[in-house]
């Protein structure tokens, strides 16, 4: 939140109290919010709004560069740290638990413009979305037991019992 702050006292933008407010909800958030979410977080915290000044407070942030938009799941996340022009912000997705991790990276940001260059393309966002499996759900996967093996344990467990 004090990045945020920060950013916009340098642009001398106001951060009402709305606009921190979903960018709170966004900031305590591991998982990209959708905007009615968000609203339903506000309301349980006792500070309602509608969905459209939730909508524009979410454009404003990602105008700024506080939040992005994940697009593949319409939703919102607050942007981890600041980003230069030759950035590519890679977001890695967890298909399981929908946790979200963002990396930044020159490399694919240099490859991209030469590409875009080459093309004679201009792009307008450099955002990449990678799906996969994040590693404590990768963990959690290998340490259940595999259904047959369930299955086997149990029938071990009933002739134990019955003797």
């Amino acid at each position: 939140m004090s990045r945020v702050e920060e950013c916009c006292a340098r642009k001398g933008l106001r951060m009402t109290p709305l606009r921190r407010n979903v960018m709170k909800a966004l900031a305590e958030s591991h998982v990209p919010l959708g905007a009615y979410e968000i609203v339903q977080k506000l309301s349980a915290a006792g500070d309602p709004a509608p969905p459209m000044s939730v909508y524009r407070v979410l454009d404003f942030l990602v105008a700024e560069g506080l939040a992005h938009r994940i697009e593949s799941r319409n939703a919102f996340l607050a942007c981890a740290h600041p980003h230069d022009d030759t950035d590519v912000v890679v977001f890695l997705i967890c298909e399981r638990c929908g946790l979200t991790r963002e990396v930044a990276s020159h490399a694919i940001g240099r490859d991209l413009a030469w590409a875009a260059r080459a093309a004679g393309f201009e792009p307008r966002q450099r955002v990449l979305e990678v799906a996969g499996t994040c590693a404590d759900c990768r963990e959690a996967a290998s340490a259940a037991p595999a259904p047959a093996a369930k299955g086997a344990a149990k029938g071990a467990a009933k002739e134990t019992a019955g003797g």
